[in-house]
């Protein structure tokens, strides 16, 4: 007599999101003194989050099932599991983490009918985002919660509450973080906020442009070498966009934004000296240069006419293109330099 043991059925979406859910609520009951009635509520989680995600993203040899991922993502929202998601992330161990945000990733991204229905139910729990954004402090999760940032900066409504929200401001912190792992992350965030979606950004500077370029100016004077060479370049693709034309005006008539560029023309990093030339030369080009700008070039032009013609980008495509543009700031200061009755 031989036995045959019936394989167990594969567990429904509606069932699959209800185990994750219940197992991540049942972990608020447990606490540390309980450690194995912890560990094994844990163990629960990590098993429900490895079944949901081949559910969502297959298992290498069976592909996931479109109306089965659908239908998921429908009851994570009508659940509230996105939340969960979040809010329990540290309490999971490293893969479940991992995991977790990979979900979330997919999950984003998943179109029910015409409308991506979690990106809907973040933008009527907008407190996820700002959760998100201050996890950055607790090193353990960051890097996760980066990439689950990240993800929602690529939905314009959910990038532009992020720019417009109080936590936007502490992404000048984070990227100064000691842990540079932590502080490399935040900056790719801050990066994507600020060059992803340039109808948002371009209403986010007018509206806000003292208090940004004010913070924005600590990042360009950082004693912190890499901070001061990613906020330089990172200025140079959002404020020479076409569409911040009007901030790239605005900026470029003030004198104390001058001084900080002619100091990373100094700088001891080429790399920074060149980036900072990009900037610098749209200062001297504008031909309605106000009067305080047009004083400062000619006051400092012999150490200005001395710092460009020792600027040179080395071997490489770019150098006959430099080269004519140098020659045509140095031919300006020059030119401002000779003007009677400046100093």
């Amino acid at each position: 007599m031989s036995f045959f043991f019936k394989p167990s059925r594969p567990k429904t979406p509606t069932e699959l999101v209800k185990a994750i859910k219940d197992s991540l609520v049942a972990l608020d009951t447990k606490t540390v003194v309980e450690v194995k009635a912890l560990e094994k509520a844990l163990e629960e989680v990590e098993k429900n989050v490895v079944a949901v995600k081949q559910a969502l993203a297959g298992d290498g040899e069976v592909e996931p099932n479109p109306d089965n991922v659908s239908q998921i993502a429908v009851e994570i929202c009508k659940e509230d599991v996105l939340g969960l998601f979040i809010h329990k992330l540290s309490i999971l161990g490293w893969e479940a983490r991992k995991d977790l945000a990979h979900c979330w990733c997919i999950l984003l991204r998943q179109m029910v009918g015409s409308s991506y229905c979690c990106v809907e139910y973040i933008e009527n729990h907008l407190e996820l985002l700002d959760f998100l954004v201050v996890c950055y402090d607790n090193k353990d999760i960051a890097l996760n919660c980066g990439s689950m940032l990240r993800e929602c900066i690529k939905f314009p409504t959910l990038a532009k509450y992020i720019l417009e929200s109080t936590s936007f401001e502490l992404f000048f912190k984070y990227v100064e973080l000691p842990n540079f792992d932590v502080a490399s992350d935040a900056f790719a965030t801050f990066k994507e906020l600020l060059t992803k979606h340039e109808t948002a950004v371009s209403e986010y500077l007018t509206a806000h442009y003292e208090e940004f370029f004010e913070l924005y100016e600590k990042l360009l004077t950082s004693p912190n070498y890499v901070t001061r060479r990613q906020s330089l370049k990172l200025l140079s693709e959002f404020l020479l966009e076409p569409p911040n034309s009007h901030i790239m005006k605005r900026y470029i008539l003030e004198v104390r934004y001058l001084k900080v560029m002619m100091t990373l023309l100094r700088d001891s990093s080429k790399n920074i000296q060149l980036s900072a030339f990009h900037i610098f030369k749209v200062f001297v080009a504008n031909p309605n240069k106000p009067r305080d700008i047009i004083v400062i070039l000619a006051k400092n032009h012999e150490r200005l006419l001395a710092l460009l013609h020792n600027l040179s980008v080395g071997k490489g495509n770019e150098d006959e293109q430099f080269e004519e543009e140098k020659e045509l700031i140095i031919k300006e200061i020059e030119r401002i330099s000779r003007m009677p009755n400046i100093v």
